[in-house]
């Protein structure tokens, strides 16, 4: 058996093709186990996952971490957050009012203290500050896409709870990615001060706001009144994610991703959004997304896995759930939600998913002034288990803490714009399917 798999890691490594036979690996076993996972009721991000670790050197050693891997996950990731920025809704970022903002803001600060107050226990190194508050900043990270799905399965998406789990999760996203910010170009290995951090991250949004004026000045009128060929600017609004993204990190010491994010958030407010994360979501879907969440499962040892770190592991999950519902609950509750409300809402916002996989993949190639990984390696698996598990166990939750529950929903614009490309998809295929009969009701004429 060892035999055999040897000689498919050397076919698999071949410098010249190896790559190609890669990507077919990555693709179909990534798909497979997607599919699996979704029977179950799971993310397809999960199988993903389970993927890489299952080819990787964590179980069978089949594939191993390239420099192609490793570069097309950079542009899935970046493709990931550009269409996280599109989505978000500015004007109803606006309107979601003080109450999701609290929720989010406590959501944020509690497990951001909690993660770093846990790993003080087990991380004690020269770096063990940044690295510590690091994890800390992983934890902050807030995945609604399974709570959305379990919602609507209870039709509770549109109820006063889900609209504020909804609303929360938009302003965390932005939180998060302010603190990811602030942290990684604190880690800057140039040993710069934090005044000088702080004046760069300044500079940073000053162009951005500079440059968003710009656009929707000159450029979002034109798009929104275009009316021929739309695919240009999927691939307008493709280099412009990578201008922004190779500014960020280049010019200002910020994450490639945070100028990603901000380059979505600035052509969310066009007419043609929708169009274009429909493109963007196809390319991401047949090759970026597999690779990147496969490449973060390769890049899992578990070798290392001792004693230590298993415990670590369990108290970074318990930390995970509870400093989530503690914060998003007493968050909710200092703004006039009941008990049961307040508890659904911190449940809601329990599942890290494929955001908190971004922060800790972003910290990973981040390297500090000793040499040493922003991301601790050894604390890569712990991460996925935290993951993969509160993938699992939010929906149990959720329907838990609903049961019972008679609040009726209501009309919900934020609902609406998730739902939205679902509904264009699945009448796409529909039309495509009309289509393919016309076709052949002709040839039997």
């Amino acid at each position: 058996m060892k035999d055999a798999l040897a000689a498919i890691g050397d076919i698999l490594s071949n410098e010249q093709y190896g790559f190609i036979i890669d990507l077919a690996v990555i693709l179909l076993s990534t798909k497979l186990l997607g599919l699996l996972t979704r029977k179950i009721q799971m993310p397809q991000v999960v199988g993903a996952l389970l993927a890489g670790l299952i080819l990787g050197p964590a179980c069978l050693g089949i594939l191993k971490e390239t420099s192609f891997i490793k570069s097309v996950s950079e542009i899935g990731v970046i493709v990931l957050m550009f269409s996280a920025g599109m989505e978000t809704d500015i004007q109803e970022l606006r309107k979601t009012g003080l109450a999701s903002f609290i929720v989010a803001m406590l959501g944020v600060l509690v497990p951001l203290g909690g993660g770093f107050l846990l790993m003080r226990f087990f991380n004690k190194g020269s770096d063990a500050f940044i690295q510590n508050l690091f994890i800390g900043v992983v934890l902050t990270a807030t995945s609604v896409s399974i709570t959305v799905e379990t919602l609507k399965e209870m039709g509770k998406l549109s109820t006063k709870s889900g609209n504020a789990i909804l609303g929360a999760a938009l302003i965390d996203d932005v939180l998060g990615i302010i603190a990811l910010t602030i942290i990684t170009s604190a880690a800057d290995p140039r040993g710069t001060s934090i005044a000088f951090v702080l004046i760069k991250i300044l500079l940073f949004f000053v162009f951005c706001a500079v440059v968003a004026v710009l656009f929707v000045k000159f450029i979002i009128p034109k798009i929104n009144s275009y009316k021929k060929d739309l695919r240009r600017f999927s691939i307008l609004a493709f280099a412009f994610c990578l201008i922004m993204s190779f500014s960020a990190e280049y010019f200002f010491g910020v994450s490639d991703i945070t100028g990603a994010f901000i380059a979505g958030l600035i052509l969310s407010t066009n007419r043609k959004t929708t169009y274009m994360l429909h493109r963007f979501e196809t390319v991401s879907y047949l090759l970026l997304s597999p690779v990147f969440f496969a490449g973060v499962g390769l890049q899992v040892e578990l070798g290392g896995m001792n004693g230590t770190l298993i415990i670590a592991s369990l108290l970074l999950l318990l930390v995970a759930v509870i400093t989530k519902i503690v914060g998003c609950g007493v968050g909710a509750k200092l703004m006039g939600f009941g008990g049961k409300q307040s508890l659904q809402i911190g449940v809601g916002m329990i599942s890290r998913g494929e955001v908190a996989l971004i922060v800790a993949s972003k910290g990973a190639a981040v390297t500090l002034a000793s040499g040493a990984s922003l991301m601790l390696k050894a604390y890569f698996a712990p991460l996925i288990i935290v993951v993969v598990v509160t993938t699992i166990i939010t929906p149990i939750l959720l329907k838990l803490v609903y049961r019972g529950d008679t609040e009726v929903g209501e009309e919900s614009a934020i609902a609406e714009k998730i739902e939205e490309p679902q509904y264009l998809e699945h009448h796409a295929q529909e039309i495509l399917n009309i289509h393919e009969d016309m076709k052949e009701q002709l040839k039997k004429k």
